[in-house]
């Protein structure tokens, strides 16, 4: 499948998406990003410095939360690493926070972390219109021209938007921004070939699911029905009321609520937890027993339970063996260690 663009008769969509076509790096996804968000906020002349700090904010949340990998020749996830410990910045900030932060340093290295990406990226972006060979000033002189109505002209602190292309970003936005997305999906996905769902790890969700209908609808009738059930964790009893939702593999890997991948736990071992991986050797017995009995029952009481769908899209039914069970979870939890997420105890 291939996303196309809004045809124009002003502009050259065609040299637009040839800029995505060979790319080594997440930088023109995220240059052109965030050009349509200053486009979209009424700017047509934009300060470079805000375009990198929208870049930095816009990949901040795949980088820091979900730990997706760039590559080894992406500057954008070591500089994002690097702006959060200087200036101080959790890892689930809001982008519009994060962005203010970036905009107003309290570190004097940070805008010279930004302007490392005007080194290549304005000009490089533009390839397709005036061409890769010259020095930046030659390109920027050539930009400046307007030859083959490039989409913006390079100044040393700012780029100019062309009037023909503001026009074109500001009535397409929302099909260009997904252009944006998709490119970047399939280009991360080859870089991640086994990390889930990476499309819904590009964006910060304005809030997460809730979990409380897991809890009444699922594991509150387990509890009902066994009185008790023990913390895997802690191996504290609890009941119905005094317990909290816990992702086995952290939400910050798997990006989703399905519920073999749910199990009770004690709200301080939850928050000890966190984001870390599960022993497998320790946890996961105490885990497939919880579940496996838990299935027996809604099975039992609740067999068109919605929750049960869950257990069929990965097992395809819920008499589910323990090695079964183990070899859908020990490959996640290797690709998670893999990609950053600490064993609980590291």
């Amino acid at each position: 499948m291939v996303m196309q663009l809004p045809e124009d008769h002003k502009v050259d969509v065609s040299l637009l998406s040839s800029c995505f076509r060979s790319t080594s790096a997440t930088y023109k996804f995220y240059w052109f990003l965030s050009i349509i968000e200053c486009v979209e906020l009424g700017q047509e002349e934009i300060d470079k410095r805000e375009i990198f700090a929208r870049m930095m904010a816009n990949a901040w949340y795949t980088i820091n939360y979900f730990r997706v990998s760039f590559g080894a020749q992406d500057k954008i996830q070591e500089t994002i690493l690097s702006l959060k410990d200087a200036e101080s910045i959790p890892l689930d900030e809001h982008k519009e926070s994060i962005l203010k932060r970036l905009l107003n340093p309290k570190s004097n290295q940070t805008e010279k972390q930004l302007f490392h990406f005007d080194k290549q990226v304005p000009h490089y972006f533009l390839s397709p219109w005036i061409g890769s060979k010259g020095s930046k000033k030659v390109l920027s002189e050539i930009s400046q021209h307007g030859k083959n109505n490039p989409p913006y002209a390079l100044y040393d602190n700012s780029i100019l938007m062309q009037p023909d292309w503001v026009d074109y970003i500001k009535r397409n936005a929302g099909i260009l921004k997904d252009f944006c997305y998709w490119n970047l999906t399939l280009f991360l996905q080859k870089r991640n070939p086994n990390v889930p769902d990476i499309p819904n790890k590009l964006r910060r969700p304005e809030k997460r699911g809730s979990l409380n209908g897991h809890k009444k609808y699922f594991w509150d009738i387990v509890i009902h029905e066994l009185d008790s059930v023990q913390c895997i964790y802690s191996g504290n009893k609890m009941i119905k009321g005094e317990y909290v939702i816990e992702h086995f593999i952290p939400f910050q890997f798997v990006a989703h609520d399905q519920m073999w991948n749910l199990i009770p736990a004690d709200p301080k071992s939850n928050m000890r937890k966190s984001d870390k991986l599960p022993s497998l050797e320790r946890h996961f017995d105490d885990f497939y027993d919880l579940q496996k009995e838990a299935l027996k029952i809604i099975t039992a009481l609740k067999p068109k339970n919605k929750f049960l769908e869950d257990y069929y899209t990965v097992f395809k039914k819920t008499d589910i063996s323990k090695d079964q069970y183990r070899d859908c979870i020990e490959p996640l939890l290797t690709i998670a260690h893999n990609n950053g997420f600490l064993y609980m105890g590291e």
